[in-house]
């Protein structure tokens, strides 16, 4: 996570949620007065966005489609952090001060991320490059964890969604394999991102979350 370093910022108390892009703005206005600042001087603290996508709903509880809702939750219940309904991005949020990561699970339905992640990053003057989308993959071996910085939506219908609302693929993104070719075999592809886990995949499901929590820590 970035952090002030410039010495105007030394004295100054961490900014909230809302006065970060205030900050951010500051000091842009001071590097174009003042080329000479070094380049290390640069960094600016900034929030980070992480965006899991899923269903609202208790139906929809620990379906593929559900597993970025899942991570999220994971690693709120472990660093004890408390959700809460914003409706005006549209969503449900947490924050951990420790890190100034905003933890988003959208109300919109999965196919309509794009609509909180557009709202929250007008709201806070982030560019897309600030999020961290978190979303099943079905043609992705199960648990298999892969990070693109960017990329197209590969059929991900809530990856279309934000790619529609902001214009651009360029945006982090760690897809989480949700594989099961016997099962999705029998059914086809909108009821198995719907199914549930099996039993094997269910008893799996506490390291593939670890895994995620770590990543996000090291972000």
């Amino acid at each position: 996570m970035k952090t002030f370093v410039h010495p105007f910022f030394s004295g100054l108390p961490r900014p909230n949620s809302r006065g970060i892009f205030l900050a951010k703005q500051l000091f842009i206005n001071i590097a174009s007065q003042a080329k000479s600042i070094p380049s290390y001087y640069a960094t600016i603290y900034l929030m980070k966005i992480i965006v899991g996508f899923g269903n609202p709903g208790t139906k929809y509880n620990f379906t593929r489609h559900n597993l970025g809702f899942l991570a999220l939750d994971f690693y709120a219940k472990t660093h004890k952090l408390t959700w809460q309904n914003k409706p005006k991005f549209n969503a449900i949020v947490a924050k951990n001060d420790e890190n100034d990561t905003l933890f988003i699970k959208a109300q919109t339905y999965y196919n309509e991320v794009g609509q909180s992640v557009r709202a929250i990053l007008d709201f806070y003057k982030l560019s897309p490059q600030d999020i961290l989308v978190i979303c099943d993959d079905f043609n992705l071996e199960f648990g298999k964890i892969r990070f693109r910085e960017r990329g197209s939506a590969g059929g991900n219908n809530g990856l279309k969604s934000i790619i529609a609302h902001l214009g651009t693929e360029d945006f982090p993104r760690l897809r989480i394999g949700t594989a099961n070719d016997d099962i999705r075999s029998k059914v086809g592809d909108t009821d198995f991102v719907l199914s549930r886990f099996s039993e094997q995949e269910y008893a799996e499901l506490p390291t593939i979350l670890r895994e995620i929590e770590s990543f996000i820590d090291k972000k």
